[in-house]
């Protein structure tokens, strides 16, 4: 079987690598991170006419305001006031042995921005492989895994090898504005009995990734000249007060917790505004910040409760904060995920992707978030995130992806597809 599909593969290889060019030839890009609109069409108009070809059940859904509001209600996921016009997931299942267990796919087709267009070599849509690697916006992340998934039926199609199981496939909008694709496939129900979200993890395993959450703070002072200073209240300054009790939190989760294969929890202050003139007290100041937190060891809840704690602590050492506290508020969040290793799916993918490459994978965790929380946190599937290329080349100029990546992921993919699902 083996040896089947590696000559097959070998035989159709530049038909495979094709099907991604085509891809990335697309303008799939978000649009302000989604809130402005995103033209995923395009890919998906594409992609379900390859899927359509390939004898697959295809479908479209649409995402709405209604949908995402209730994943914020239910599960504290999701990122209001997005863009929707021509914006939907493409569904699909290629049905095989009703015997077997089922396997879900899952890839986000939209891009961030290309960004400064000079400083790339080429148009960011005009895909060009040179060395072995393909160039090209979304090249690596992540149409390579997306494309690599829908290849894997066609190899198996190829090599008349039946499914032992149905596949399914879920093409999906807006993850680059935080996920809402994902989470609106989750809502309208698509599971199976595991899950790979095709995202590149540079041929490593990865089980576990941090939760994120986005506050905003706003802090009110009393403005006038700066001649008479101490007749006003000074916002920037109560805001750098506040500032300080989060990083004493900061610093407290340094020695609190720890994990395996993940770095402690960790919050950073990434913006702050205030204030109109050097001659002025400033009256007003707004600070944001983002913070990464550890699965299983803190939840969404216990790090609301945290910061919010910290900042209205500190409130009470001020006379002025005191009587005026900050109004906190979220903007966006994402939960943690993490997958035990001994997890018969975990070790199902681990064998095959070490009997590809010749070597096991390590099983590693991801700093930031993707969408594997979703299907593992509320879709309840085993989930694992491996996928062609590297994180170094995600959002960058001149992306690429090398093409040997690819094709080897199209042969774990079909390979993960025949052991998982065969009938046990």
């Amino acid at each position: 079987m083996d040896k089947i599909l590696t000559k097959v593969l070998e035989k159709n290889k530049e038909v495979y690598i094709h099907y991604l060019e085509e891809l990335v030839a697309l303008d799939t890009q978000v649009i302000g991170h989604g809130i402005d609109g995103g033209y995923e069409k395009n890919g998906q108009m594409f992609l379900e006419k390859i899927l359509l070809e390939m004898g697959a059940k295809v479908k479209r859904e649409l995402l709405n305001e209604k949908l995402i509001q209730k994943g914020i209600k239910l599960f504290n996921e999701g990122n209001p006031g997005h863009n929707y016009a021509d914006r939907y997931n493409l569904t699909a299942c290629f049905e095989g042995d009703k015997k077997g267990r089922s396997i879900l796919f899952n890839g986000h087709v939209d891009t961030m921005p290309p960004g400064d267009m000079s400083l790339w070599d080429k148009n960011p849509w005009q895909p060009t492989i040179k060395d072995g690697k393909l160039f090209g916006l979304g090249a690596c992340d992540m149409k390579a895994g997306l494309m690599a998934s829908i290849m894997a039926v066609k190899l198996l199609q190829d090599a008349n090898i039946d499914l032992p199981g149905d596949v399914k496939i879920t093409s999906v909008v807006d993850e680059e504005g935080g996920g809402n694709g994902s989470l609106a496939a989750m809502l309208n129900g698509h599971r199976a009995d595991a899950a790979v979200v095709c995202e590149p993890t540079d041929y490593n395993l990865t089980i576990g990734h941090m939760g994120f959450i986005f506050f905003k703070v706003d802090v009110t002072g009393v403005a006038l000249h700066s001649g008479t200073k101490w007749k006003g209240v000074n916002a920037i300054e109560k805001a750098i007060f506040l500032i300080d009790a989060l990083q004493e939190l900061e610093h407290r989760w340094l020695m609190l917790y720890k994990h395996p294969f993940l770095p402690s929890p960790t919050l950073n202050i990434g913006v702050i505004e205030g204030g109109t003139a050097g001659s002025t007290v400033p009256d007003k100041c707004t600070f944001k910040l983002c913070l990464h937190y550890l699965p299983n060891l803190m939840t969404y809840e216990s790090v609301v409760k945290e910061v919010t704690d910290s900042l209205m602590l500190r409130s009470q050492g001020d006379s002025w904060l005191m009587k005026h506290p900050p109004e906190i508020s979220i903007y966006q969040a994402g939960g943690a995920f993490e997958i035990s290793s001994e997890d018969s799916f975990v070790k199902t993918a681990k064998k095959v992707m070490g009997d590809v490459m010749g070597n096991p994978p390590i099983l590693n965790g991801s700093n930031g978030g993707n969408d594997a929380r979703l299907l593992k946190n509320i879709g309840k599937m085993p989930t694992v995130v491996m996928g062609p290329g590297s994180l170094e080349q995600c959002h960058v100029v001149n992306e690429y992806v090398k093409v040997e990546d690819y094709l080897q992921f199209i042969l774990i993919y079909a390979k993960l597809i025949l052991n998982w699902c065969k009938n046990q």
